[in-house]
């Protein structure tokens, strides 16, 4: 009969035993010998240190603490057993607080010496070298050396931040503290400037509780085509200055595409030939300072050679045959191209979404060069579904990306202080199609990006399965919350964390007798069971060079200041609902 256990085994655990009795009771019979010492100086009989030998050790064990103390036996008694009570509850308290302190995380996570290139040390010290503003400082305020992720997962755990030249990936189901605890605190507590964009599902919190917030450290500006906050529109955007360029006209084509289809269809001769048909387009009126409105236009009557002549006006003889031989096509092929061309920009046709974009003496100008170097803010907000105006979004986020990298590679390759960009529901309304390939040289730009998705899926829909694998790749912090109900991808995250050794037992009984013999196997630090049961306030963090660790998010209503943040989201939340109500009155 055998009956198995985990645990240490004895092969291991009688040496520990043994050496733990020599030097455990060394170290006692060193406290009781001070002890008594002082115990008999108290009481008079002067500083009487007993011989440090074995015989004196037998005499006192035989015949107690009289045998090295004679006429004193009474107070050397006391004062040993006080130190020795002193000494072990200081032992006891020290030791409890070793063990909680560097121990006491899940085996075969990372603790507090593994996370200790994310510590605010580590973080400091990095934050100078990549930082020349911070120079002059003595001491370095926390949120100026990264971003804030949570907090070691044990008791007193420091807390872990990403660096200025991480990009980082959250993946996390709704509810789940996607907001409160990632996206809110990296806006509320950015040095520089800040964009983010999100869709209805989240944005209004995160814009309630950080737009007051971010007023006192510099200019808001809100593109909001869908009224989701219900506000006035104070500033246009000219979508077309990216277009000047082929290349950029093509970029901005590409946006509108992202936001109305998946990945698996972009790649379809329709697709191609509306990307290409736009790309002309938007290059056209750009070239030849008209508007947007001129290209919906020039969509709405295919047989209209207008763009073709500011095209060749402008140079861009290639460009122009390729229009113009589409204008010529075969009228079924032609007017299919058109029609998709149309859908994909079909927002545009809102007059609400397409005055964003359109110059206005009446409004601010939104100039992504300048916005760079600012400490402002920039809130991107869409709406999911028909009538989304993710394009125009996709396209903004692209401009300002760009923007800061330019701004970088000017300032001799880094923005000081960074831009932090908040791409919350990126899958959704910001498609940046090259996404996966811009991470790999924003974080060394000073521009770390935290793209926030609700599952690896939804960012397989967005950029297909190489662009999703190449974004994963490419972030250097991951961070993987609760709700992860995918188990193909649980199972994955599960065979990143690992194995672990377990010591197991096994006890014979039999005729010779009982015989314990001991082994080692292999077992997962977590299931995918385990990973999909997170709790919520928890996340395993994925940091390129550390093993996988687990962290307590920082929620923004559990931080200082909370109240005062809470009462500013409150008040913003009833100026919104009174726009709102203006505005059914007003219709």
């Amino acid at each position: 009969m055998n009956d198995n256990g985990t645990g240490s085994g004895g092969g291991i655990a009688a040496p520990a035993a043994i050496l733990g009795v020599v030097f455990g009771g060394g170290a006692l019979y060193l406290a009781g010998c001070l002890g008594g010492t002082l115990g008999v100086a108290l009481v008079g009989g002067g500083w009487a240190w007993p011989d440090s030998s074995v015989k004196s050790v037998f005499r006192l064990v035989g015949h107690g603490p009289g045998a090295l103390w004679p006429g004193h036996a009474t107070a050397a008694t006391v004062g040993m057993l006080l130190f020795l009570v002193l000494v072990l509850a200081l032992l006891g308290v020290g030791g409890w607080y070793v063990w909680r302190r560097w121990f006491s995380h899940r085996p075969g996570l990372a603790g507090l010496r593994e996370m200790a290139p994310l510590s605010p040390k580590a973080m400091t010290a990095r934050a100078r070298d990549l930082r020349p503003s911070l120079d002059g400082l003595k001491e370095v305020p926390a949120d100026e050396t990264g971003v804030l992720l949570g907090t070691l997962d044990q008791p007193h755990g420091p807390e872990l931040r990403a660096s200025w030249e991480d990009v980082m990936l959250a993946i996390m189901a709704p509810r789940s503290g996607k907001s409160t605890a990632l996206a809110i605190p990296a806006i509320q507590r950015a040095p520089g400037p800040v964009l983010f964009t999100s869709n209805k599902v989240g944005e209004r919190e995160v814009y309630n509780v950080t737009k007051a917030e971010r007023e006192r450290v510099g200019t808001v500006w809100t593109i909001d085509p869908q009224g989701i906050t219900h506000a006035e529109r104070s500033l246009w955007w000219d979508m077309l200055a990216g277009a000047r360029t082929i290349e950029g006209a093509g970029r901005l084509a590409s946006h509108f595409i992202a936001a109305t289809t998946d990945e698996k269809n972009r790649g379809d001769f329709w697709m191609g030939a509306a990307k290409n048909l736009l790309t002309a387009l938007f290059h056209a009126a750009a070239v030849s300072n008209g508007s947007v409105a001129d290209v919906l236009a020039w969509l709405s009557t295919p047989s209209d050679r207008a763009p073709v002549g500011a095209l060749k006006a402008a140079g861009k003889e290639a460009l122009a045959q390729q229009l113009a031989s589409t204008v010529a096509g075969a009228k079924d092929t032609r007017d299919g191209i058109y029609e998709t061309a149309r859908q994909c920009v079909a927002c545009l046709l809102d007059p609400e979404t397409l005055a964003w974009v359109t110059p206005d003496p009446r409004a601010r100008e939104f100039r992504p060069h300048d916005f760079v170097h600012t400490r402002d803010t920039l809130y991107l907000l869409s709406k999911d579904g028909g009538g989304s105006a993710a394009g125009v979004i996709a396209a903004a986020a692209d401009a300002v990306l760009r923007a800061a990298m330019a701004a970088a590679e000017r300032a001799g390759g880094r923005l000081d202080p960074p831009l932090e960009a908040v791409l919350d529901e990126a899958a959704n309304v910001c498609r940046i199609e090259d996404l996966p390939d811009l991470y790999s040289h924003l974080g060394s730009r000073g521009v770390p990006v935290l793209t926030i998705l609700q599952s690896f899926r939804q960012g397989v829909r967005a950029w297909g399965e190489a662009g999703m694998d190449a974004l994963w790749s490419a972030a250097t912090v991951k961070v993987l919350g609760s709700g992860l109900d995918d188990a193909d991808f649980a199972e994955d995250v599960s065979r990143l964390v690992g194995d672990h050794k377990v010591h197991e037992a096994s006890v014979s009984h039999g005729s010779s007798g009982r015989s314990v013999s001991t082994s080692r196997r292999r077992e997962r630090v977590m299931e995918a069971a385990d990973i999909r049961a997170l709790p919520k306030g928890r996340a395993l963090l994925l940091a390129t060079g550390v093993r996988i660790g687990m962290i307590r998010l920082r929620p923004w209503y559990l931080e200082p200041g909370a109240a005062e943040r809470t009462a500013a989201a409150r008040a913003e939340t009833k100026l919104m609902a009174q726009r709102a109500s203006r505005k059914v009155i007003g219709a």
